[in-house]
């Protein structure tokens, strides 16, 4: 089944056209919370997906993001795909990982530039990640 313009939740086919090739993508249009380019899901709000809402098949949209110069729709249709559900839990997991890994840097920075009245810190004292 054709659709006249891109939406979430349709199957979507669009060719990426960069400066030296171009690129052909399938991904459905989803929230961003379910979001997971790797499997096929695209996030609502990210730059693609807001230059091709509403657009019908076979516009070409100006599209500049790294080498990216213009995207093409070329093809709509209805879809059964659904993200998994444990996407999000996935994203906040790494996410969390993201951010201990961010502090304990910050921490070892610290460590490493901070000398006090009181003595140095050691930066081999910071407790490790558990990976």
């Amino acid at each position: 089944m054709q659709l006249d313009r891109v939406a979430p939740g349709q199957l979507i086919q669009v060719e990426i056209a960069y400066t030296d090739e171009t690129e052909r993508h399938e991904f459905v249009i989803v929230p961003d919370d379910q979001a997971d380019f790797q499997a096929g899901f695209l996030g609502e709000s990210t730059p693609l997906a807001q230059a091709i809402l509403g657009k019908a098949v076979g516009e070409q949209i100006s599209y500049f993001a790294g080498d990216a110069r213009s995207v093409r729709v070329i093809s709509i249709s209805s879809t059964q795909k659904t993200p998994s559900k444990e996407t999000a839990a996935r994203r906040d997991e790494t996410i969390k990982k993201a951010l201990a890994e961010a502090d304990r840097t910050n921490a070892m920075i610290f460590a490493s530039s901070f000398s006090g009245k009181w003595g140095d810190y050691d930066p081999d004292a910071i407790e490790p990640l558990d990976q």
